[in-house]
């Protein structure tokens, strides 16, 4: 305080080069300083040069030197430099004044960032300076976040001492009643301004270990320019976490999540066990020709319900092709099992839209009291009755981000992949609204109360060569479940008998389960016999 008061009385009464040399360090080069560190300090976050930056804050530092003496430097808390530059040359390897560095540290504490400074650098200055005393200094600092260290830029008293010597007894009361107004005067104003950076700082602090953007709340604080920059930081915050609402639109929100938190997004990925779910709406070409251009409006209804489904059981959508949506579930450390978060979401999916098929139905009968529906009508009430199949598979499958630096996607790549796609198909043949693999079933049945799992077939699809069975999850919360699972116990015996080639007892079972898919196994048997060397495995044709 005593180092700052003299300075303080120097610029007050006596030479009008203190004034100018104090102000040029408080109002101009220490700004310019610290705003070269941040501007600095966002380019360390995107390329991590630290060396070149540090470079780049000495040099502009060293612009503004005026005298012999000129020093900036940078230290963290421990006194360890983070860089110096000095205009007499003197070298430094740490900043070794204690008592200033504890000083520091206590205003630090107390939440004091900044202010003015006075250190003595006398060893250093006997060894680099020819005997020269220009070891005393005095300046301002302030402390940066991000690069965590104090921002120093000082002067020699050596330089200056030559203008505070006419300072005379005459104004020694001046001095002692503007010493008592300026410290009432400062520890008010100081109190008034660090309440609310106080507050500030621990919201941005709070912030910042959530690492989520929240809007400060300023409500109570004064109108300053730290409270000016809160609101322009809130505007700030608020544009961004628009900005973030706008682009999980367009990405998956485990890729948002993780450019969020990293700040970068890269060429990576790597081998997860995921599962996969495809959907895909059937009949889609006579929609389109039907409904033309508002198949659009009819695409989004469905989506909407869809892709918050999918969302709902903790999985993300990983495209949308057309008619087609690719679902992928474990990319969340969920705590719940993915198999059953993606049957969930298959099965939501499909009663939603049956849920819509029910209204279009509704509103068909409200018409017809009054009249019937012309030929046109009929068409685009069929066009839509979304019906839609949902195929499930899971295991090893690559994912992450492919492309190039230009433009990249994140994606889904395996055998699975194709395999999910591939049963989706199949639910067309065997008149089944959610087909899974064994996969799937090995995953959800031994932990879930919820679904009994039927198999329906071995099929070898087209571009494979070996069998695979697959299976039909029945939702047991659903009404109507007891008289679903009735009929599937005599299904099983049915698909027994076929599989050891007794078609005969196969088809007498097969009529008695009263199931549209097997209807399936009828039209395929016919009133054949198995056929020699008859495996059990059906190959699919097409794809």
């Amino acid at each position: 305080m005593s180092n700052f008061m003299t300075n303080l009385i120097s610029i007050q009464m006596t030479q009008r080069q203190v004034i100018e040399l104090t102000n040029k360090l408080t109002v101009t080069q220490l700004k310019d300083i610290y705003k070269n560190a941040q501007n600095q300090y966002q380019v360390y976050s995107y390329k991590h040069n630290k060396n070149e930056c540090v470079q780049a804050m000495e040099s502009s530092a060293a612009e503004d030197f005026s005298n012999p003496n000129s020093l900036a430097l940078a230290f963290d808390r421990t006194g360890k430099l983070f860089f110096y530059i000095s205009a007499s040359g003197m070298q430094l390897s740490s900043f070794s004044d204690e008592e200033c560095l504890a000083t520091l540290n206590g205003n630090f504490d107390k939440g004091i960032r900044e202010g003015r400074i006075s250190f003595d650098l006398s060893e250093q200055a006997k060894k680099n300076t020819k005997g020269k005393k220009a070891g005393e200094y005095f300046g301002v600092y302030k402390y940066i976040e991000g690069w965590n260290v104090f921002l120093v830029r000082a002067e020699a008293r050596v330089d200056t001492d030559k203008f505070s010597h006419k300072i005379t007894l005459i104004i020694s009361l001046i001095i002692i009643l503007l010493t008592c107004l300026f410290v009432v005067l400062g520890i008010y104003m100081f109190k008034k301004i660090f309440q609310s950076i106080s507050s500030i700082t621990q919201s941005l602090y709070d912030m910042q270990q959530r690492s989520k953007l929240e809007v400060i709340n300023i409500d109570d604080a004064p109108n300053d320019d730290v409270t000016y920059m809160a609101a322009s930081f809130n505007t700030l915050s608020v544009s961004v976490n628009n900005l973030l609402s706008t682009f999980q639109k367009f990405v998956s929100k485990d890729v948002v999540s993780k450019a969020y938190t990293d700040h970068t997004i890269r060429l990576e990925g790597k081998q997860r066990e995921l599962t996969i779910l495809f959907s895909d709406i059937k009949s889609f070409t006579y929609r389109t020709e039907t409904l033309g251009n508002e198949i659009i409006d009819l695409l989004n209804v469905h989506y909407n319900s869809v892709i918050h489904d999918v969302h709902k059981m903790n999985g993300v959508v990983g495209s949308i092709i057309g008619d087609a949506i690719l679902a992928i579930f474990g990319t969340y450390n969920s705590g719940t099992i993915k198999s059953a978060e993606a049957i969930d979401a298959g099965w939501e999916i499909t009663y939603v839209t049956a849920e819509l098929r029910r209204k279009m139905k509704e509103q068909r009968k409200k018409i017809e009291l009054t009249r019937k529906l012309t030929d046109a009508e009929e068409r685009v009430y069929k066009a839509v009755l979304l019906d839609i199949g949902v195929g499930i598979d899971g295991g090893t499958v690559f994912y992450g981000n492919i492309g190039s630096d230009e433009h990249m996607t994140n994606t889904v790549i395996g055998d699975n992949v194709n395999s999910a796609s591939r049963l989706e198909g199949v639910t067309r043949v065997y008149h089944l609204p959610v087909i899974v693999s064994e996969y799937i079933k090995k995953e959800v049945a031994p932990t879930s109360d919820r679904y009994k799992f039927y198999e329906i077939d071995t099929i070898q699809v087209k571009g494979k060569t070996e069998g695979k069975k697959i299976f039909y999850p029945l939702d047991t919360f659903d009404d109507g479940h007891k008289e679903l699972e009735e009929k599937f116990e005599v299904y099983e015996k049915a698909l027994a008998a076929y599989y050891d080639g007794d078609w005969k007892s196969a088809r007498k079972f097969f009529k008695l389960s009263d199931l549209e898919v097997s209807k399936v196994f009828l039209e395929r048997m016919g009133l054949k016999s198995a056929p020699a060397n008859w495996s059990g495995i059906w190959t699919m044709t097409t794809k």
